[in-house]
């Protein structure tokens, strides 16, 4: 069963300078108040991520609130101080992923200020979680064997892709590959035709045969890319906890499948747990009681951090939108899928007549008369 959305990327990305001024104005249209209305971010901690901050900063004039754990988890329990900080609220959230516009490839970001501006994993967290996932997959790519023999179609299994007693690893949805006699065959009902000393050898099912059909008679190769993301699924010992340390690989996990055999598993990855944190976030901010009786436009999406090149300062950053979740005053609310999010997005303007000069503003604190601090003990 299908349990995520589609998430568009071709026609749906932003630069984030356009984009920022264009929420801003959203919010306006909304009636939110220009002056009164609190931001809140729901990022990773990479310094890779504080471009967009700035923009925040820039057009909604004020530092915004932090919202955001690790990998782009929304910190839940932030909901109260945060409405406590303004009158109308904005959160966005956003999971990200690094871009090289050399390679075209997604999951590495240059850093600057390392020695040699190497590139290194982004997003570092996600990267980490996703690692050994990916290596439990190649494993298996490289360790199932489909062979022709007599006509009949054979599969050989490393023992331990087929071991019953394993509480981690990538486990084979072995109904969908091998023949079984019983009408409901458990992991350990399949009949092997050939023990080997690492392995076993079984009979393919039919359907599972007829992806093989350009094997010639004696011709034995490893499964591969054949091993799609139907075939298995992961298990995995990490606590069960909302908002832990394993929060992030909680979101993944049931999802791994299809993130492990993707082209480009780090951008499917942070699609996937932006599409995770809305669900959840959305339905704790709806409950959320410091809310109630203000405007509050949450938006969760995904940042691409384009590698800047050597002389460039800041990424360029581009937002893909996912979903929103608008509360009114009155306690009307509505939530706005991708493509409805992009048309509204689309048709406000780049313009903001409200935003500040963080230059001038900066410049304007350092010229006041000094305060001299009072009233301290000792």
């Amino acid at each position: 069963m299908k349990t995520m959305g589609d998430f568009q990327l071709e026609q749906r990305m932003m630069r984030y300078s356009k984009f920022v001024p264009r929420l801003y104005n959203l919010c306006l249209s909304m009636g939110f108040e220009a002056g009164k209305i609190m931001p809140s971010r729901a990022f990773c901690s990479d310094e890779n991520q504080g471009f967009p901050i700035i923009l925040m900063a820039k057009h909604f004039g004020t530092f915004p609130f932090n919202h955001g754990r690790v990998g782009g988890i929304v910190a839940t329990d932030r909901h109260g101080p945060h409405a406590h900080h303004g009158q109308d609220m904005v959160i966005i959230q956003a999971s990200h992923v690094g871009y090289d516009p050399d390679s075209g490839q997604f999951g590495t970001y240059r850093r600057l200020q390392t020695s040699h501006c190497e590139s290194t994993s982004d997003c570092g967290k996600i990267a980490a979680i996703s690692s050994w996932y990916i290596s439990e997959y190649h494993f298996a790519c490289e360790n199932i064997l489909i062979e022709r023999r007599e006509d009949e179609v054979l599969v050989t299994i490393d023992n331990q892709l087929i071991d019953s007693s394993r509480k981690e690893g990538l486990m084979l949805r072995l109904e969908k590959m091998l023949q079984c006699e019983a009408a409901r065959c458990g992991r350990d009902d399949y009949t092997p035709i050939e023990i080997l000393s690492t392995a076993k050898t079984f009979v393919a099912t039919d359907l599972f045969a007829a992806r093989f059909t350009q094997l010639e008679e004696g011709e034995t190769q490893v499964i591969g890319s054949a091993l799609k993301g139907e075939l298995f699924y992961f298990e995995r010992d990490i606590v069960d906890e909302e908002e832990g340390h394993d929060h992030l690989e909680r979101n993944l996990l049931p999802h791994m499948p299809r993130i492990v055999t993707a082209h480009s598993p780090a951008l499917v990855a942070a699609q996937v747990n932006s599409q995770v944190e809305f669900d959840r976030a959305f339905r704790t901010i709806a409950r959320e009681p410091a809310y109630r009786g203000k405007r509050l436009l949450f938006v969760s999406g995904i940042h691409i951090d384009i590698s800047p090149r050597e002389g460039q300062i800041f990424p360029l950053t581009k937002f893909v939108p996912w979903a929103a979740y608008f509360q009114d005053s009155d306690g009307s609310h509505e939530t706005y899928e991708q493509g409805e999010l992009w048309e509204m997005l689309k048709s406000q303007t780049i313009e903001n007549p409200d935003q500040i000069g963080l230059d001038e503003a900066i410049q304007q604190m350092e010229g006041l008369q000094e305060v001299v601090v009072q009233g301290i003990d000792g």
